[in-house]
């Protein structure tokens, strides 16, 4: 790869990453401070608008989001001497057609908007959640903030299909940095004045995001629109064509578009995606979509607090490993079939690189994996109680983000196996994995009302589900990673990515020792200087332990540092 445009695009991603890291940091403060205002109910009550909101958004424009960025990447090929570049087609007349389509994003968020708010408040009428304060005023100022930032779509698109990732990054830091402050503001004030505001706060703090982003984007937008030459509102297409045009010519370019607004190819190919984005939202959503149905507003918020916080881990380290370890399986095994039939060479090299990185890589986590489980769920509830306050402390979330201890190393592994999978499978093995996963998704369902309804145990109960949905999508990658290299001549053995006996045997031994000196009493609160003596206990434990695994395990991990310094 190489080009200005794929600079541009590396430099882009480059700055998004960073924006996420910092977009994370703020919001995770300012959910700090949030959290000794709020009980469980609210949390979870808001997490149902948040779903709400993000599901007007995904419906109405991610089809023709991935179909718009088709029709923008269509390229042009310029001659500039010997070399031959491939550029986008930035033409005021391409640009003006994916204008032109994003404005549907506009009407489909207004008709979603309004059938899912109509679903969401018959659904609560009848339930404690229809007693939250000012929960139609927030369900209300969920819809505004959706379509205001629906209305960001032109501008948005017009500097997609260019790469100006900048402005992206601009507009999103500005609106986070407004939501946090105009959420804390009102919580705060309100706080001052013993109201009960509800979730209004978190509802006014999104209105006040998508208006950032508007004004952000219109500033830059029109600026654009400006010097190239096409406009952010919708125009025929018919009247941007070279009025010389005519005859024939001219009909049959003008059949290419419905309403000589619209082009067609773009339609169809959204249309064919609008399904396919139906089933990955429900995938996707699915804990959220499950603890709404089958538990009570309090499980909800307890788990929405677990996932945000178990969630960092996940978001700010093993998703870039994931993504990386995608990039680099595709790179070294592009080009071998999926029937393993290749000529002896550099492909059995290829492939017997892969397994032996992989091994490497699930080592690794699974190295990591014991020191989570061995002082995760003691450690969890301490640090909790320290920077959420001792409101939470009671409220269960405790013993829900120690059962998440559980299931980080889970993510973590079923991250890296789904990552090579994606890799080297070839079409008809992703179909088949999308039928397991749709399997999967059903014994997820069934786990959740065991854990849930039949047996009550609330937020954690949602935790056991998910590990249950994990250990069968583990269960179905090893199956494939297996036979992939077995089929390629290669030996894969998955005994050699677990770590030693020993460093097993002591991880059990030592997560019963630490849960002893330094566990606390479900429900009781400890305070400050309490609570850091515990942690103390926990840190004089886990010094001795992790030198002991890593004197286990030097040999192999000096083989993988001479690895990483070439």
């Amino acid at each position: 790869m190489s080009g200005p445009g794929t600079g541009q695009a590396v430099r882009g991603a480059s700055l998004l990453i960073l924006l996420q890291v910092a977009s994370r940091a703020v919001t995770f403060t300012a959910n700090q401070i949030l959290l000794r205002y709020m009980t469980a109910q609210l949390l979870g009550v808001s997490t149902q608008l948040e779903v709400y909101y993000l599901s007007v958004l995904f419906f109405a424009r991610e089809s023709l989001r991935v179909a718009v960025q088709r029709q923008g990447s269509n390229t042009k090929t310029e001659q500039k001497g010997k070399e031959t570049l491939h550029q986008p087609d930035t033409t005021p007349q391409s640009t003006q057609a994916a204008v032109n389509i994003s404005y549907l994003a506009i009407g489909l968020g207004g008709i979603v908007a309004w059938i899912l708010g109509q679903l969401y408040i018959s659904s609560v009428e009848t339930s404690s959640v229809g007693d939250t304060p000012y929960l139609r005023p927030s369900l209300y100022l969920y819809a505004f903030a959706a379509m205001v930032e629906l209305l960001t779509e032109p501008a948005f698109v017009a500097m997609q299909i260019r790469l100006q990732f900048a402005v992206r990054a601009k507009a999103e830091a500005f609106a986070t940095f407004l939501r946090c402050a105009a959420t804390l503001t009102l919580a705060m004030w309100a706080s001052r004045r013993a109201l009960e505001l509800g979730i209004l706060p978190f509802a006014l703090g999104q209105a006040v995001y998508g208006l950032a982003l508007l004004a952000v984007y219109a500033w830059y937008g029109f600026a654009l629109a400006r010097k190239d030459r096409f406009s952010l509102f919708p125009v025929p297409l018919r009247d941007n064509e070279d009025k010389a045009k005519s005859g024939d010519n001219g009909r049959s370019e003008q059949t290419d578009y419905v309403m000589s607004y619209f082009s067609r190819s773009t339609l169809r190919l959204a249309g064919s995606m609008m399904a396919q984005s139906l089933v990955k939202h429900i995938l996707t959503q699915g804990d959220t979509f499950l603890v709404s149905v089958l538990s009570t507003t309090t499980a909800q918020g307890v788990y929405a607090l677990a996932n945000n916080y178990g969630g960092l881990v996940a978001r700010l380290v093993l998703q870039p490993v994931e993504e990386s370890s995608r990039n680099y399986f595709s790179r070294l095994l592009s080009g071998l079939s999926s029937s393993g039939r290749q000529t002896r060479s550099s492909s059995h090299t290829a492939v017997r690189q892969a397994g032996t990185d992989l091994q490497a890589l699930l080592k690794v986590y699974t190295m990591l994996s014991l020191v989570v489980v061995t002082f995760g769920p003691t450690a969890a509830p301490l640090l909790l109680s320290l920077v959420a306050g001792p409101r939470w402390a009671t409220s269960g979330a405790g013993s829900c983000l120690s059962a998440y201890a559980y299931y980080i190393p889970l993510l973590a592994i079923n991250g890296v196996a789904e990552a090579f999978v994606a890799s080297v499978a070839s079409d008809a093995e992703v179909h088949r994995q999308s039928a397991w996963m749709t399997g999967f998704s059903v014994v997820f369902a069934t786990a959740g009302y065991v854990f849930l309804r039949v047996m009550g145990m609330g937020a954690v109960g949602l935790v056991l589900a998910n590990i249950v949905n994990m250990l069968c999508r583990i269960i179905w990658c090893t199956c494939f990673i297996t036979k992939y290299f077995r089929t390629r001549g290669v030996n894969f053995e998955l005994l050699d990515i677990l770590p030693s006996p020993m460093a097993i045997i002591s991880a059990v031994v030592v997560s019963q020792l630490v849960s002893r000196t330094a566990n606390v009493p479900a429900g009781e609160v400890l305070g400050m200087q309490r609570t850091l003596v515990q942690l103390l206990k926990v840190g004089v434990v886990a010094l001795p332990y992790l030198a002991s695994q890593i004197y286990s395990e030097r040999r192999f991990l000096r083989q993988r540092y001479q690895v990483i310094q070439g």
